[in-house]
């Protein structure tokens, strides 16, 4: 492995950063919203990112067509948003599904640019969130709107409501002040102001705990199994195809019934498999463990804590690995890992299914991690990102498709504070402001 001093010393790309929290900011000369990694599907929102056609970006990459009051960012698996200070929320990226909040047969060409989302016009919006195909928004007055397709019930406004291109309020949630939501491809997680846990969409194996139904095993369950043949690795996705018909589906948010009576303070959801931190800083898991993402030997489905013994700051869900920022005692905020691990995103050596502590960020200070398909960032105290594991595509910011097995700097071409970052699937999105 190369020396914690030589990863600060790499070439300086033009960088920026990915992470997980909402806050307000305002400065004099306006903020900047950086993109890099995957162009195919216009999530970078840069003129050469068309969906379909696009290039890649392997340095941060400013996002024109963005107002200067920017606050905060989302990055989905295929598309962007951002809010600005006014309260308006902008999308960029593949509208297939309707996620861009714009007619799905407008422009294809078009969607790899920035516009506001329409239909939010009387809602002053503090934060938004994204998945694979619905974005969501919170209003000031804590409402939650919703608009994409899922078939797998995420939208959570009803049962067989599957699709709205317009933003749509979450009635269910009335009178709940939602200060946070997380998506993954199927199912979601929202907490209230009081600490309160709602789930709701795809349910099998515990990903958002017990809702009122027994728990059970996904019929779609990804895993590493070898076929023998080609007829029988097609014979089984035309069975789970089949079994996709009659999906476990949740479609109104319910509270989560592990964890009532406990607040809530975080969660995160991967493609599969949810994390959640309570105000005394116990970490729980659930859903898919295929890679051992859930960190934790009990294997009951639903959520149950990870074994990892300190107190969680912060939390972060991949594709199929977990990030969790936590107090060490005598220590200080360090980063762990554990799942999937392919592509160095695990950032150190060992086995994948149990949390250890992330290599080569001595001296360092996390704030806020962040994880893709198969790469890592995190955002430290002096306002840096850190990326590691897969490189493809650029997605790491460090000019490089190459992998990188432990965290390296990610460095601007000119001065850069960087404030929030994201990861999407397998781009990066970062705030923040140029200092010089």
């Amino acid at each position: 492995m190369m020396l914690h001093s030589l990863k600060r010393r790499r070439i300086p790309p033009s960088g920026i950063l990915i992470g997980l929290t909402r806050r307000w900011i305002c400065t004099d000369r306006g903020t900047t919203v950086m993109s890099f990694g995957d162009g195919s599907h216009g999530a970078l929102g840069l003129p050469m990112s068309i969906p379909g056609l696009g290039s890649d970006a392997y340095e941060p990459t400013p996002v024109p067509g963005l107002p200067r009051d920017v606050t905060g960012i989302a990055a989905g698996h295929f598309h962007s948003l951002a809010v600005t200070r006014e309260g308006h929320v902008y999308a960029w990226g593949r509208n297939t599904e309707g996620q861009l909040g714009r007619d799905r047969i407008s422009p294809r060409e078009t969607w790899n640019e920035p516009k506001r989302v329409e239909g939010l016009e009387k809602v002053r919006v503090r934060a938004a969130f994204a998945s694979g195909v619905v974005s969501a928004a919170l209003g000031e007055d804590g409402s939650l709107w919703v608009w994409g397709c899922s078939k797998r019930g995420q939208l959570g406004l009803g049962e067989g409501i599957t699709e709205t291109v317009v933003p749509t309020r979450v009635e269910t949630l009335l009178g709940e002040y939602i200060v946070k939501v997380s998506l993954g491809w199927g199912h979601a997680l929202a907490m209230t102001r009081s600490g309160k846990l709602f789930g709701w969409g795809y349910y099998a194996d515990g990903r958002i705990g017990k809702i009122g139904k027994e728990l059970e095993i996904s019929p779609l369950e990804s895993n590493s199994s070898e076929f023998k043949s080609v007829e029988a690795a097609e014979q089984s996705v035309l069975e789970a195809m089949e079994k996709e018909k009659d999906m476990p589906t949740i479609w109104n948010p319910g509270l989560v019934e592990e964890l009532q009576g406990s607040k809530v303070e975080d969660v995160a959801c991967g493609l599969d498999h949810s994390l959640v931190v309570c105000s005394d800083g116990t970490l729980f898991s659930g859903g898919s463990n295929a890679y051992g993402q859930l960190g934790r030997t009990n294997q009951d489905l639903g959520i149950h804590p990870v074994e990892i013994g300190i107190r969680a700051l912060n939390i972060a869900s991949g594709l199929g690995h977990s990030l969790a920022v936590c107090e060490v005692p005598s220590s200080g905020p360090k980063v762990f890992s554990w799942g999937w691990n392919q592509s160095c995103q695990l950032g150190r050596r060992g086995p994948g299914n149990i949390p250890q502590q992330v290599e080569g960020l001595d001296g360092e200070i996390p704030k806020l991690v962040s994880a893709g398909r198969a790469h890592s960032l995190v955002l430290t105290a002096r306002n840096e990102v850190w990326a590691w594991g897969c490189g493809k595509n650029g997605r790491l910011g460090l000019c490089s498709s190459a992998d990188e097995a432990e965290p390296t700097l990610v460095e601007f071409s000119q001065g850069f504070e960087a404030w929030e970052s994201m990861a999407g699937l397998d781009h990066s999105l970062i705030l923040g402001k140029i200092v010089h």
